[in-house]
C-alpha cells in the first residue's frame, strides 16, 4: 500500500478548489506530516495535534476513505 501522503498529493492544485485540495496544498507545506505512513491512527493523531490548517477532521476522514478504497481496488484511481 502506498503512503496516504502520496495519494493526497494528487489533489494539489495552484488554486484551492475544494476542501481536499486545500488539505493537500497545506499538507505539502507541512514538513512534519507523516509522509511514509499508511496507518490511519498515526496520520489522524498527527493532524489532530499539529494541523491547524485543517478546518475539520471530516475532510481527512473522507480523503482516507477514498484512499483505502482505491488501494484495495474498490474504486478506480481516477475517481475523487
Amino acid at each position: 500500500m502506498r503512503p496516504f501522503y502520496l495519494y493526497l498529493m494528487k489533489f494539489r492544485q495552484p488554486k484551492e478548489m475544494d476542501a481536499i485540495t486545500k488539505f493537500a496544498n497545506y499538507a505539502y507545506e507541512d514538513y512534519g506530516f507523516p509522509k511514509q505512513s499508511t496507518d490511519y491512527h498515526e496520520v489522524s493523531s498527527y493532524l489532530e495535534l499539529n494541523a491547524d490548517y485543517l478546518d475539520s477532521m471530516t475532510v481527512f476522514d473522507h480523503a482516507w476513505e477514498q484512499y483505502v478504497q482505491i488501494e484495495e481496488g474498490l474504486l478506480q484511481g481516477d475517481q475523487e
